[in-house]
């Protein structure tokens, strides 16, 4: 069986940001399989080229992978519009790389950005093969939610093309139960719909990785580390950890880590300087074969989200993988995740938008190291038993075989 995936974002392990794709078609290679992956040229988070390419694509062999690069306009942090801009470019030439791939059994799509998940539907058309889409995020709602989508024609030709893609797929993955309901609530037949989280590599994030050496490499040595790890952007409200940080500034013990990129990052390191802000590090990106020495070198990981309602519906990848490593999560995010978090007893919850309420909790746990390892043993615990990743792949092996196979 060979799978064709378009994702724009796709990361393999030597780049910065989440590396699922590459794992999944290491494993479908184990189990002999392909996964085949068409890929912008660009990391999303840092908006640099990652390959060199002469003509339409580059093709790469990563670890076995089969990677054809595909071009995109370098404008990702420019502007909203210049980025809509690079997501079209990629749009249209994913295409022509794709329709170079002939012998694949399933076309799969992923959203967001919703553009590339249209290029995957009409290879699909034109190939006369079953199209998956996987939603990891709901596309146009959070845009409009966070008001970046503002022009109602605009938003109606979204909504009008989500619907178009949802009516379209032969499948629909989704990797939170809220996406499940929502699609529902948009009158998308329950057995078009299946449900898998992505959980994580119980391996690779564990508590047995030694992470002194960026301890030492940071200077928090002696010190309570608040590890953010992901991208910098609008949606991530960064800003409600700097003035939590601004309130602790006196607390020599207590470091705020930044581990990531994207289009906010000048702006926050620029409002961080003004803030005087002794206890935040910017760290830069890295490998995502560096994050369990990184993690590792937390005391608690910090996810966050802005205070919008649909944001509830959502899974952040890096809680999974804090809970892995035998971390407690501070998790500044309502709804689903939140249901995650108490169901496990592995962190503890904050109030969106409420700094003073970040602060609080953060200085409380610094003075309790006890309790915080026994919610770090306890989300370990609960991610091992109902989130390995190695269970969720199997389960989406069975839904590719099936949808081949009809």
């Amino acid at each position: 069986m060979k799978i064709l995936l378009l994702n724009q974002v796709f990361v393999s392990p030597e780049e910065p940001g989440h590396t699922r794709h590459f794992e999944m078609a290491k494993f479908l290679q184990a189990c002999g399989h392909e996964l085949v992956i068409v890929a912008s040229d660009l990391n999303y988070q840092t908006g640099k080229r990652t390959v060199a390419r002469r003509g339409l694509y580059a093709e790469q062999k990563i670890d076995g992978v089969r990677v054809l690069r595909s071009y995109m306009i370098p404008a990702l942090h420019r502007s909203y519009i210049w980025r809509i801009i690079s997501f079209f470019s990629f749009m249209f030439s994913s295409v022509w790389t794709a329709l170079t791939v002939k012998d694949a059994d399933l076309i799969m799509g992923t959203t967001p950005p919703i553009f590339q998940a249209v290029s995957a539907w009409f290879v699909a058309w034109v190939r006369r093969k079953p199209f998956l889409l996987e939603v990891r995020d709901l596309w146009p709602e959070f845009g409009v939610s966070m008001g970046v989508l503002k022009n109602p024609m605009v938003i109606a030709l979204a909504r009008w093309l989500e619907n178009f893609l949802y009516a379209r797929a032969t499948h629909i993955l989704v990797n939170s139960p809220a996406y499940k309901e929502y699609m529902l609530s948009k009158d998308v037949p329950e057995n078009k719909v299946t449900y898998i989280p992505y959980g994580t590599d119980v391996d690779m994030f564990n508590p047995e990785v030694d992470g002194s050496s960026i301890r030492k490499k940071l200077g928090l040595e002696n010190k309570f580390v608040v590890l953010y790890a992901g991208a910098l952007g609008q949606a991530n409200d960064i800003d409600t950890i700097l003035r939590a940080a601004e309130r602790l500034n006196h607390e020599s013990r207590i470091r705020f880590v930044l581990f990531g990129d994207g289009k906010e990052r000048a702006r926050l390191e620029s409002e961080s300087a003004r803030m005087k802000l002794i206890n935040v590090i910017f760290a830069g990106v890295c490998p995502k074969k560096e994050m369990p020495a990184i993690v590792a070198a937390s005391d608690v990981g910090i996810a966050i989200l802005q205070d919008i309602p649909m944001f509830r519906t959502t899974y952040p990848n890096k809680v999974f993988d804090t809970m892995a490593a035998g971390r407690a999560t501070v998790l500044v995010i309502d709804g689903v995740s939140r249901e995650l978090i108490e169901s496990s007893n592995g962190g503890v919850y904050v109030r969106p938008n409420d700094d003073e309420m970040l602060a609080q909790i953060i200085f409380e746990l610094s003075k309790d190291p006890a309790n915080v390892r026994q919610m770090g043993a306890n989300a370990r615990a609960y991610l091992v038993k109902h989130l390995d990743r190695r269970d969720k792949l199997n389960e989406t092996l069975v839904l590719l075989e099936k949808l081949v196979q009809t």
